[in-house]
């Protein structure tokens, strides 16, 4: 509910107070726009080291014909910066030592040491957060239950549509001093195993904050929605000690206890509700509350003090896992260490007695509950390539021998290296080795040297992996996800079977599954509860500043450059909302340049999305030395007959209404004027399931040009809309372009076109293996390809197509480049991404 400044309720229609105390023309600290651009482009988006700023700094000056630079220097610069009172939340430090029975003689020198924690407050995080105007429209300001029209199912997207915002909302809600405050969430995540910092003799790994109350789609784009609150100390220790039963309690208690006094200010604002202001100019009564931890499993065993091999959610034997067992609470934990021996909680239950979480110290907090899910390394590291992948190479080697598994490895190798390029797939002309594959080529690359049953269970596997990531998950899909982990737990018997898993399937990360239907009802889409979040957070937050650092007691230079970089989104934050800068974008729709290079542009799309579907744009400048006539573009193509598919297209366009009608026979328009060849377009296309800007929004490159990279030629495959009525592969139609071009007819309108190659579907359904459609190049009765030209608005995006290759071995002289032209039939690889996932289904 809405309040005013002190607290009191007010009408929900009121409107928010004046949002600014300044002028529109007020810069603060940096006096003039170009001065913040100035220092936003040194320290933001060049990265700029202080020597390379003040050799600009220098140039500038130098060229100004008498006038002064920006900034004189980086001192000047960093000062300015400082200086910004907008999103300064200082960092802060303490120290924690051992503080347990010491021996009475050769005291361990881990017993001795101090270990140093740097935190920013998270109080002042959270309302920083609160208060930026950027998330409005995209942050709930309570918990909601969202049902599909009609049949009144559940929807779970974002944080707050699931059900345990909602029972915390209620026990809120019961308190006649709470009622009616805005509940905040408070995510954590870190990920030790992959983002440790060395600076000088100690080690640290950073915590990162967010709230639950943004949508998904904001967490995963950062865009300010994920805060770098900590870095934790490492405890080292000689190498005689670290198997020490006492130094291994001390470094996992020593974690809570740093955790619990890093959170601490946040505990107030639990009990007692305190005035913020939100991202719609309105201030309310907040109420936090210690929300989900994102963590892989090795972490996860230190924030909820289980022992290794047991499961986080659930008391299952570690010898079968997957025989279930009552839920973990902190209740139940609490009981049972009070009843029983330490040895007991240990042996019997998985709990090690000595930890007593963080999450002890603030109310309505159970940490067995709020272990989130983790795609990244629960699925895809773990189930995928740590057991599958791991498994198969195990199954060649027991059947074929090493020498022989060697061979069909080597051949899948080739399969990799044959398969044709595609947007955000890494292209390896050597292939990859066996334990770099990835989700969208295994099942089809393995066919022909496995049995069907393994294929049949990277299938089941696969679709519960991408129907997970899904980005709104229904009742429906819950139901689906189910059906894939049982087809998954039936199929992967045959690794137990041929003797690979002789032991059975006991792991805690694929145990994990079973428990993903519970988690999404409780917190909505795992999407936005995912390690992967935290990892590409680590890159701007620890790995930029440690390269731009001096590498000499870094650590302070990263805390101050994340402090610097905070100051610097929320002035543009501030400016943006006083009308004083453009909103900020990352790119327009606008097609590239002809010969742009694809990562340049391509990618994640800091927009909001003003397209239905998808937008494709012929790129900026055509080709230059290509034809610019009709009959030159067929001779440079080989295509006699182009004259004629121009005219059948500009018949199409011209007589949308009576096309098909026969009361009106075919006379075809016949266009003579000049035209213009580009090499690419780009299509821009709503993905939230994938990675993507704030809009949810990604952009890739189509390619059509004699010569790529200097080598051979590339010939992208598209989807083609072809049926508004049908849904999935049944609304589409496969297709490679051959050119792209442009032309202006005699009705002055310009015509963005591609020349096309179809492909037919081989059976009206996905062929019940791979779970792909499979498709073939067409050709008319006279033997020659079937073609088309079409408008490029009817282009979706680019579709993966990988060569089936039955059981013959790839032969040497096949690649990327040519299996396209080899091959005569291909899979359609919805597996390639979370959006062709969804469109080829």
């Amino acid at each position: 509910m809405k309040c005013d400044s002190n607290g009191r309720y007010i009408d929900p229609n009121t409107p928010p107070p004046p949002l600014f105390e300044r002028s529109s023309d007020d810069w603060g600290p940096y006096g003039s726009r170009l001065r913040f651009e100035t220092a936003e482009f040194i320290f933001r988006e060049a990265e700029m080291s202080a020597s390379k700023i003040d050799k600009l700094c220098y140039l500038w000056g130098c060229s100004s014909s008498g006038g002064q630079p920006p900034f004189l220097d980086h001192k000047e610069l960093y000062k300015t910066i400082d200086a910004t009172e907008l999103g300064d939340v200082r960092w802060n430090s303490f120290k924690l030592k051992f503080n347990g029975e010491r021996p009475a003689d050769n005291i361990p020198p881990w017993m001795d040491e101090p270990y140093e924690y740097w935190f920013r407050d998270p109080l002042s995080l959270v309302e920083n957060i609160l208060s930026n105007s950027e998330f409005h429209g995209e942050f709930d300001y309570g918990p909601y239950r969202d049902f599909t029209t009609g049949d009144s199912k559940r929807r779970f997207e974002h944080f707050m549509s699931g059900d345990w915002a909602w029972s915390q909302a209620d026990a809120i809600a019961r308190d006649p001093s709470t009622h009616g405050a805005t509940f905040v969430p408070i995510i954590l995540g870190s990920d030790k195993t992959t983002v440790s910092v060395a600076t000088g003799q100690n080690d640290y790994w950073p915590v990162y904050l967010s709230v639950g109350n943004i949508h998904n789609n904001v967490r995963r784009a950062h865009r300010n929605g994920v805060e770098l609150l900590a870095f934790l100390a490492i405890p080292k220790a000689a190498k005689k000690y670290t198997d020490d039963p006492t130094f291994w309690r001390f470094k996992k208690q020593l974690f809570h206890v740093a955790m619990s006094k890093i959170l601490g200010s946040l505990k107030g604002c639990m009990t007692v509700p305190r005035v913020m202001k939100c991202p719609d100019g309105h201030f309310h009564r907040v109420i936090c509350g210690i929300g989900p931890y994102i963590a892989d499993y090795l972490e996860q065993v230190l924030i909820s003090g289980i022992v290794q091999n047991w499961c986080g959610r659930c008391t299952a034997s570690p010898d079968d896992l997957d025989a279930g067992g009552p839920t973990r609470t902190a209740q139940l934990m609490r009981a049972l260490i009070e009843e029983l021996q330490a040895s007991a909680t240990w042996d019997e239950w998985g709990i090690d007695a000595n930890v007593v979480p963080f999450t002890e110290d603030f109310p309505r907090a159970d940490i067995y509950q709020l272990l989130a899910p983790d795609i990244l390394h629960q699925l895809i590291k773990g189930g995928f390539k740590d057991h599958l992948v791991e498994w198969v190479g195990k199954y060649l080697e027991l059947v074929y021998g090493k020498a022989g598994a060697k061979e069909r490895l080597a051949d899948i190798d080739r399969r990799i290296a044959a398969a044709p390029p595609f947007p955000g797939l890494r292209r390896f002309p050597d292939g990859r080795g066996f334990s770099q594959w990835t989700g969208d080529d295994s099942k089809a690359l393995m066919k022909g040297h496995v049995p069907t049953e393994i294929v049949q269970t990277f299938h089941a596997f696969l679709e519960f992996c991408y129907i997970v990531r899904q980005n709104v998950i229904t009742e429906d899909t819950l139901s689906d996800l189910k059906t894939a982990l049982d087809r998954f737990h039936q199929h992967r018997e045959i690794f137990r079977d041929v003797g690979v898993r002789v032991d059975g399937f006991s792991l805690p990360r694929q145990h994990s599954l079973v428990h993903y239907g519970a988690l999404i009802r409780l917190f909505g889409a795992p999407n936005g509860l995912c390690t992967s979040i935290t990892e590409s957070k680590h890159i701007t937050a620890v790995k930029k500043p440690w390269r731009r650092s001096s590498k000499h007691n870094a650590l302070g230079q990263i805390l101050r450059t994340n402090q610097r970089l905070t100051q610097l989104a929320a002035a543009r934050a501030d400016y943006e909302a006083r009308g004083m800068l453009p909103l900020e974008t990352s790119r327009t729709t606008q097609g590239l340049n002809d010969g742009e290079d694809e990562d340049e542009r391509a990618g994640i799309v800091d927009e909001r999305p003003v397209l239905a579907h998808s937008d494709v744009k012929l790129a900026r400048c055509h080709a230059r030395g290509r034809a610019r006539s009709v009959p030159a573009l067929a001779v440079e193509l080989g295509i006699p007959k182009l004259s004629r598919l121009i005219g059948q297209f500009l018949y199409e366009q011209l007589h949308r209404e009576t096309v098909s009608s026969p009361t009106h026979p075919r006379r075809l328009p016949v266009f003579t004027g000049p035209l213009k060849v580009f090499h690419s377009a780009t299509a821009t296309f709503v993905s939230p399931s994938d990675p993507s800007g704030i809009g949810s929004m990604r952009r890739e490159m189509i390619r059509a040009i004699p010569t790529w990279h200097r080598g051979p030629a590339r010939y992208d495959t598209i989807f083609v809309s072809t049926d508004d009525t049908a849904n999935g592969m049944l609304s589409m139609e496969v297709a490679r372009v051959l050119s792209f071009f442009s032309f202006v007819y005699t009705n002055g309108y310009s015509y963005p076109c591609a020349l096309i190659h179809w492909f037919d579907r081989i059976a009206d359904e996905p062929d019940e293996l791979t779970g792909m459609w499979m498709v073939k190049p067409s050709f008319i009765e006279d033997g020659t390809k079937h073609l088309s030209v079409i408008h490029v608005d009817s282009i979706i995006r680019n579709a993966h197509l990988l060569p089936i290759f039955g059981q013959e071995r790839v032969p040497p002289y096949i690649n990327a480049h040519n299996s396209l032209d080899i091959y005569r039939s291909f899979y359609v690889n919805r597996f390639a991404d979370h959006h062709a996932f969804e469109l080829a289904s």
